[in-house]
């Protein structure tokens, strides 16, 4: 019998479940695949059934690798999507994703009713289309007879928790994430569901992502969880302020946690509540990490293998002598929320070659997630390190860059199984094997290498930061009818100033 913890993590693609041992070892691990659904452009969407199938089977090879004396779950997964249920918990429609794109007049509708500043204080955002509240408003306006049969709503994982416990339940992370949370309280906001006309009775019970929220059938705790970031933060240490989470995948995210609740006043970060009770946490999002350089291999260096162009990149000197590139290849949310930003190279000349340009793309993500490692700062955040992760973490030329350009050292964990990872944590913690979320960390997450910053790159990446900046409001205005979430974003401010004026 073999004495673990579990983490489910319902992301995307497919459902990852892990099985950690109390000293922090993946003694297995298992993964389901299910498809996306995209009926319409910028439309994405899931059937729930497809989660719970998933789960049941990867706990069944859990089962079968000899996993037998269970002491908790935990929950993860993919944040801002919506479940509706009816009032015997039947799913009404497919779930719409947080990828999902077609809610752009309903936030603008959000951003008007609320006002745009007191939108930012009560929930820590501002309106974007991958959260939930702006799909609910869809559904009131596109698909009446779903919303009028609507009795609860729930975020995938805890679709998911309701099959394995019966329970209602969410946890404040993902619960942030719904632009309907009062972030700074730890509650449900009366006044953004007043504003908005959405019955408290549909929400769940938002619970800290330690605490016990029911249990399976078999009598197993299962705990609160948290969203995919959150829990994913947790996974590699960032319990606390002090550590950076750098994630070098198809997206880029830094995250960290705040020494106390603080909006960023222009919400070009997501402040949301931390899986660790009674903190919060930031973080900036880039929309194409590791998917720039997936594109360039895809597009300029089909056949070539990553690690060859790594070789070849390294063979360029910081700066790539004058060649930028401006990783906007599916817009961008942090620090511009725009999603009509567009990618581009600038300053190619005859000198420069792939490798050139494939440096140039390491280096064009670094200076995004320096932008994000800026505003965190301006909140109080000072990191001491970071910890890397996500498939471009793989090279270390790459880390090399990001190490130097954010002036700090990238740590790499000795385990990378990522959210559901943490979920194992969380669960911990509610069976008991745990006292606390940061006695889990310190008996599971060990640093097994460190990749220092380049003292001799630093000067050169500090001013090629300094001259990236100024390329993406210099190119914007040329973008030919070109209006972007921060037209709209304007249009809403000039809302929000009009009823300012008429309360005056």
């Amino acid at each position: 019998m073999t004495s673990a913890v579990i983490g489910v993590d319902v992301g995307t693609t497919g459902v990852k479940t892990v099985a950690v041992s109390p000293e922090g070892e993946v003694i297995a691990k298992a993964e389901v695949a299910y498809p996306l659904s995209t009926p319409r452009p910028g439309w994405s969407e899931q059937d729930p059934e497809d989660w719970w199938q998933a789960t049941q089977g990867t706990l069944e090879a859990m089962a079968a690798a000899g996993v037998d004396d269970v002491r908790g779950i935990g929950l993860s997964g993919q944040m801002h999507g919506l479940v509706c249920l009816d009032g015997h918990d039947r799913v009404l429609r497919p779930a719409i994703l947080w990828n999902d794109q077609r809610t752009g007049a309903e936030c603008a509708e959000i951003e008007s009713r609320i006002g745009l500043e007191r939108l930012i204080e009560l929930t820590g955002n501002r309106a974007l289309t991958g959260f939930t509240a702006p799909k609910i408003l869809w559904l009131r306006h596109h698909e009446p007879d779903v919303y009028s049969r609507i009795a609860r709503i729930l975020l995938p994982k805890d679709y998911v928790r309701l099959r394995l416990t019966g329970e209602h339940a969410i946890d404040v992370a993902d619960a942030s994430g719904t632009l309907l949370f009062d972030v700074a309280n730890r509650r449900w906001s009366d006044e953004v569901t007043d504003a908005l006309e959405i019955p408290r009775s549909w929400l769940p019970r938002a619970l800290e992502s330690p605490e016990i929220s029911g249990q399976t059938a078999a009598g197993v705790v299962v705990a609160a969880g948290a969203g995919d970031q959150a829990a994913a933060a947790l996974g590699v240490g960032v319990d606390r302020p002090g550590p950076l989470s750098v994630v070098l995948g198809t997206s880029g995210v830094v995250f960290a946690a705040l020494p106390a609740y603080a909006a960023e006043p222009q919400a070009r970060v997501h402040v949301f509540c931390h899986a660790v009770p009674g903190s919060w946490h930031a973080m900036g999002v880039m929309l194409s990490a590791a998917g720039s350089m997936q594109w360039f291999r895809d597009t300029l260096a089909a056949g070539i293998r990553f690690a060859d162009l790594d070789a070849e990149a390294a063979s360029w000197a910081p700066g790539s002598d004058g060649l930028f590139f401006l990783p906007y290849l599916a817009g961008e949310r942090t620090p511009h929320a725009d999603p009509d930003a567009r990618g581009a190279f600038i300053g190619l000349s005859l000198r420069h070659d792939r490798a050139a340009m494939a440096r140039s793309v390491m280096e064009g993500v670094a200076y995004g997630l320096r932008d994000s490692v800026e505003l965190l700062t301006e909140l109080g955040v000072r990191a001491v390190d970071g910890r890397a992760s996500g498939g471009g973490a793989r090279s270390r030329l790459w880390l090399s860059i990001v190490a130097s350009a954010l002036g700090v050292p990238l740590e790499l964990t000795s385990v990378e199984e990522g959210s559901a990872f943490g979920a194992a944590l969380l669960g911990g913690v509610a069976g008991g094997v745990f006292g606390d979320s940061h006695e889990a960390v310190a008996a599971c997450v060990r640093v097994r290498e460190v990749i220092e910053p380049r003292r001799d790159w630093e000067e050169a990446y500090a001013d090629g930061y300094r001259r990236f900046r100024e390329l993406y409001p210099a190119l914007r205005p040329r973008r030919s009818g070109s209006r972007g979430r921060g037209g709209r974003a304007a249009r809403g401010r000039r809302v929000d100033r009009s009823r300012r004026s008429s309360r005056a």
